[in-house]
């Protein structure tokens, strides 16, 4: 799913289940509104938790050796943070349920 994807469901989902209508454009700035949060708050080496989803944290990578696919030359790669995201117990429950059900089905 991508962005105006989720958009697009949540314009869905916010009408036929809660019946509140919203344009796309306002769930559009609300979805860009929060991924930059999110992306400002790791930038700032904040950790961010939300409760029965996940929590995103940064990773140090240290500098290592790596090597070129083509040539099989060594290349120097240098240290780098990267996002992580660690998934909540409720996600985890939900996510197993579903692809347990769809197995099921098959």
């Amino acid at each position: 799913m991508n962005k105006s994807e989720l958009i697009e469901t949540l314009v869905e989902r916010l009408e036929t289940e809660k019946g509140i209508e919203l344009n796309a454009k306002d769930v559009e700035l609300a979805v860009k509104n929060i991924i930059d949060y999110l992306s400002d708050a790791l930038s700032g080496g904040k950790r961010i938790e939300i409760r029965g989803f996940g929590s995103f944290t940064l990773r140090y990578r240290p500098p290592r050796m790596g090597r070129n696919p083509r040539t099989g030359e060594a290349v120097a790669l240098p240290a780098k943070h990267v996002p992580h995201f660690k998934a909540g117990k409720d996600l985890r429950e939900r996510v197993n349920q579903a692809a347990s059900q769809a197995k099921g089905k098959r």
